[in-house]
């Protein structure tokens, strides 16, 4: 494995851990499986192609992650206001967002983004190690942002909702709001990681999204089973090393020989092998 494959992984690690950043907000904080993930994903990835071809690609982060906001408000709204279980509230707004999304792109399933300006061409002359470093420094900003966010009375309160959601209102905190802003910010985040996917990999695809569920959950649930503390910071920091770790295994997988339309099946199956480990473990402590 050689030196540019390394730093392919670490890049498309680091863009992964922003989106599983993303999916931790209502998968752990708010305990609640939102599927609206794949469609969010692609959303951002069609918002960054568009304004990045009209010559905007700074633009286009700020376009997919409002984007994703507003994806993630349906989801709640139709969670909170319409009672509809959050899992089907999830599908339907990806279903929805399946049409939007190739609204966006004009009805075409893929844009290409060769040859245009993105926000890594101007660090052309560092390479190999550019795209990698602004992608670390995304993520090491997403990091402290939302590790600050969390400690913030707002962040608390959204914490105590998945943690305990009677206690909540009875303490006159309006759940349903903390719910609506946790899945708003959730897929904002996994937008704009669909965003810098998009101007990484210089195309967009209407089915860029298939699987990222998968991908985010394989991150979280890999990275706590090397970090198992709860204060906050540990658990961030689990999910972005579970991000590039998870990515590593894949990349190592391509290079062992496994066909790259196997991937999607290697990634079920460590979600999978990862909570057996993590049932596995608990049950030997509770014999302990």
């Amino acid at each position: 494995m050689n030196m540019i494959v390394i730093i392919g992984a670490l890049e498309l690690g680091g863009i992964f851990a922003i989106m599983s950043l993303g999916l931790y907000l209502s998968y752990k904080i708010l305990n609640l499986p939102d599927l609206t993930v794949d469609g969010s994903f692609t959303l951002g990835c069609a918002v960054s192609a568009v304004l990045t071809l009209s010559g905007h690609p700074y633009l286009a982060l700020c376009a997919a992650f409002i984007a994703g906001m507003l994806a993630g408000l349906v989801t709640g709204l139709l969670t909170t206001k319409l009672k509809i279980a959050s899992l089907l509230a999830g599908i339907l707004t990806m279903t929805g967002l399946y049409s939007i999304n190739l609204k966006i792109m004009n009805d075409s399933p893929n844009l290409s983004l060769f040859g245009s300006t993105t926000i890594f061409t101007p660090l052309t002359n560092f390479e190999p190690y550019s795209q990698f470093l602004l992608i670390i420094m995304f993520v090491a900003v997403i990091f402290g942002v939302l590790y600050y966010f969390l400690k913030t009375q707002l962040g608390l309160a959204l914490r105590a909702c998945g943690d305990n959601e009677d206690m909540v209102k009875a303490s006159s905190i309006n759940a349903d709001l903390m719910k609506i802003l946790g899945l708003s910010l959730s897929n904002g985040l996994v937008a704009l990681s669909g965003s810098i996917y998009a101007q990484h990999q210089s195309f967009a695809d209407s089915q860029s999204g298939t699987g990222m569920m998968v991908i985010g959950l394989a991150s979280i649930i890999i990275g706590m089973a090397f970090i198992k503390k709860d204060q906050i910071h540990y658990q961030l920091l689990a999910v972005t090393i579970g991000a590039f770790i998870y990515r590593g295994i894949l990349t190592l997988a391509l290079q062992m020989g496994i066909p790259s339309t196997d991937l999607k099946l290697l990634s079920a199956l460590l979600v999978v092998l990862a909570l057996i480990l993590t049932k596995l473990k608990i049950r030997r402590k509770k014999v302990c």
